[in-house]
C-alpha cells in the first residue's frame, strides 16, 4: 500500500472518529437535560400539597384597673429680681415636698420634672418688647407611685403647703401587671385565630395539617388618662367652707393583642 492510500485511509478514519465522539456528547447532553427537567418537575409536583395555606388573625381585648399614677405639681413665684423669686419659690417648694412625704410619698417616688427662671417684659399693644419688669421661677416635682389611693391626699396637702400648679396626672398599668395581662391575652388570641381557621377550612372542605408561621402583633393601649392640666390653684381655696377631698378617678385601661397565624391545609 503506497503512502497516498495510507494517508487517505487515516484521514477518513479521523473524520469518522470525530463524528462518533460528537454524537455521544450530544446524546449525553440531551439525556442530561431531559433527566434534569423531569427531576425538577417531580420535585415541584411533590411539594404542591404543602403550598395550600390559610392565613388568619386572632385578637383578644380586656380592661384592667390602673395600678400606677404619675402626678406632677409645682410652685410658681414672681418677684422683681431673680434671686428674690428663687428664694421665695425654694421655701415654698421645700414645704410642699415635706408635706407630700408626710402624706405617705416615698423619697424614691419623687423627682424634679421641670425648673425654669424666666425674665418678664412689658409689651406695647403692637407687640414691641419694653423694659424688664420682673422674674418668674417655676419648679415642678413628679410623684411616680403605685399607691393610687393617696393621689387626692397628695394634691390637697401640696396645695395647702403652697403648690399653685397641678401640671398633669395620668394613670397607667405597672410593667408586671401589663406583662401578666399580655400573656393571658396572647393565649386567647391564638385560640381565636385557631377557631377562625377551623371555620374557614371546614367551609372550604380542607383539613388543617400544621402551622407555617406565627406573628405576634404589638400591644394595643389607649393614651394615658390625663384629667389635667388645670389652671393655677390658690391655696386659699383649700380653706374654704366648700372644700372637700379632691376627687380623682383612675378609670380603667383597655389592653389588646393580636396574632397572625398561617396554617397548612390539605384535602
Amino acid at each position: 500500500m503506497n503512502a497516498t492510500k495510507i494517508n487517505a485511509y487515516k484521514s477518513k478514519f479521523t473524520r469518522q472518529l470525530f463524528f462518533i465522539s460528537f454524537l455521544i456528547i450530544s446524546l449525553g447532553f440531551i439525556s442530561g437535560n431531559f433527566y434534569t427537567s423531569v427531576l425538577a418537575y417531580e420535585q415541584t409536583s411533590s411539594t404542591d400539597g404543602l403550598n395550600s395555606t390559610i392565613l388568619v388573625t386572632g385578637s383578644a381585648t380586656t380592661t384592667a384597673k390602673s395600678d400606677r399614677v404619675i402626678v406632677s405639681l409645682g410652685v410658681e413665684t414672681t418677684n422683681t429680681t431673680a434671686e428674690e423669686a428663687l428664694y421665695s419659690n425654694s421655701n415654698i417648694m421645700n414645704a410642699v415636698i415635706n408635706a407630700i412625704k408626710n402624706a405617705g410619698a416615698q423619697e424614691s417616688e419623687l423627682s424634679t420634672s421641670s425648673f425654669t427662671i424666666t425674665p418678664n417684659y412689658n409689651y406695647s399693644q403692637y407687640g414691641t418688647r419694653g423694659n424688664l419688669t420682673d422674674f418668674t421661677v417655676s419648679n415642678s416635682i413628679q410623684i411616680d407611685s403605685n399607691n393610687i389611693g393617696q393621689v387626692s391626699k397628695w394634691i390637697d396637702v401640696g396645695v395647702s403647703a403652697g403648690a399653685n400648679n397641678i401640671n398633669n396626672i395620668f394613670f397607667s398599668l405597672s410593667e408586671q401587671k401589663l406583662e401578666d395581662i399580655k400573656n393571658n391575652l396572647l393565649k386567647q388570641a391564638v385560640a381565636n385565630a385557631k377557631l377562625k381557621a377551623e371555620i374557614v377550612s371546614s367551609a372550604a372542605g380542607l383539613n388543617l395539617t400544621g402551622i407555617k408561621s406565627i406573628t405576634v402583633g404589638g400591644l394595643g393601649m389607649p393614651p394615658p388618662i390625663m384629667p389635667y392640666p388645670s389652671p393655677s390653684l390658690s391655696a386659699k381655696s383649700i380653706g374654704s367652707e366648700a372644700y372637700s377631698v379632691t376627687p380623682v378617678l383612675e378609670g380603667q385601661q383597655e389592653v389588646s393583642v393580636s396574632v397572625t397565624i398561617v396554617y397548612f391545609s390539605s384535602r
